[in-house]
């Protein structure tokens, strides 16, 4: 089969379209034939720490697809099924977090390939109101969402929650689901373009990331910050969270280690909580709150699969607003 691989090099460099061997599903696997794909930037850092010696890595997270064939101990009558990938490997109850979720693309085989084998219960039935491009780039990033805003943020209808650097798949559709929940939502971006095309899209308010934050605000504050930037913006939280607000953190775009005065946390007294990923049972309750909302990933642009080194240069230029896909069949 035809894939995308990365070897010899870190970086998007590394990534080649070549043929590769074929695999049949074992015991309790599927192999999905791949429709559409979807990158993250997870793939960038994953590249980006490879090195030239590494073993050569099918990358990729996100997919949808038909189920072509089954290993043993799964019902032949799945042969087939229009299925969308949930790339959390082993992460069923949401309440049982392992300590590091294995997520398909690293270290196992991804979907920037004709076909993924993946666990039987990873394969989900795609809801039918979505498309095949819809379906492939929805997966992590519309997890992980869904986990920080409900499971993790407890957003309530009403509140009111502040989205920093608008543009990527995790913030899109935190976004377009805080909305669809009731809320009140505000986002930055450095990018005017990308701040009126949240604004376009339903977000409340929209200020320059680079802007003086409480004057942006026009006074107001925020229940709830999601947080996937980390040290540049971590500080100015503080100035716009109301009393009892809280910080739900995803991501370090800008780097691991932030400085907090602790009086700006326990006087008003507020959580900064981690999160990643999703379990299986969030999964299948974020695709029925999607079906129920009628919600459609936000697409920048898709990419045929041999292409896919030029839609990572989409990505690393940050010009994208939402996800960029890979058609593959």
């Amino acid at each position: 089969m035809k894939a995308i691989i990365h070897a010899s090099k870190n970086g998007p460099e590394g990534l080649m379209y070549t043929d590769v061997t074929d695999r049949q599903p074992g015991h309790d696997e599927v192999r999905v034939k791949l429709k559409a794909a979807g990158l993250n930037h997870r793939d960038l850092f994953l590249m980006a720490d490879r090195a030239a010696n590494d073993a050569p890595l099918i990358l990729g997270s996100d997919g949808a697809g038909v189920i072509e064939a089954v290993g043993a101990s799964v019902p032949t009558s799945l042969v087939g099924t229009d299925v969308i990938i949930n790339p959390c490997i082993g992460w069923e109850n949401t309440h049982h977090v392992p300590l590091v979720p294995a997520i398909l693309g690293g270290p196992s085989d991804g979907t920037f390939a004709e076909s993924v084998i993946i666990p039987v219960q990873n394969a989900v039935s795609k809801p039918a109101y979505l498309s095949w491009e819809e379906a492939g780039v929805l997966p992590l990033s519309a997890l992980t969402a869904y986990r920080a805003l409900f499971t993790r943020g407890q957003l309530q209808q009403g509140e009111h929650v502040l989205i920093p650097g608008i543009g990527g798949g995790v913030a899109t559709y935190a976004m377009l689901k805080a909305l669809a929940a009731g809320a009140r939502v505000t986002v930055t971006s450095r990018s005017e373009a990308k701040s009126q095309a949240a604004l376009a899209h339903g977000a409340n308010h929209a200020f320059d990331s680079h802007s003086e934050w409480k004057e942006s605000m026009n006074g107001d504050t925020v229940d709830l910050v999601l947080d996937s930037i980390g040290p540049a913006t971590f500080d100015k939280y503080f100035d716009i969270l109301k009393p009892n607000g809280r910080i739900v953190t995803f991501g370090a775009s800008s780097g691991d280690r932030v400085e907090i005065p602790l009086r700006s946390i326990f006087f008003p007294q507020i959580s900064i909580i981690g999160t990643s990923m999703g379990s299986g049972e969030e999964f299948a309750a974020m695709l029925q709150f999607m079906e129920r909302h009628a919600l459609h990933p936000i697409i920048d642009s898709v990419f045929p699969l041999q292409d896919t080194p030029q839609a990572f240069h989409r990505m690393q230029q940050g010009a994208q607003l939402g996800n960029i896909g890979i058609r593959i069949g």
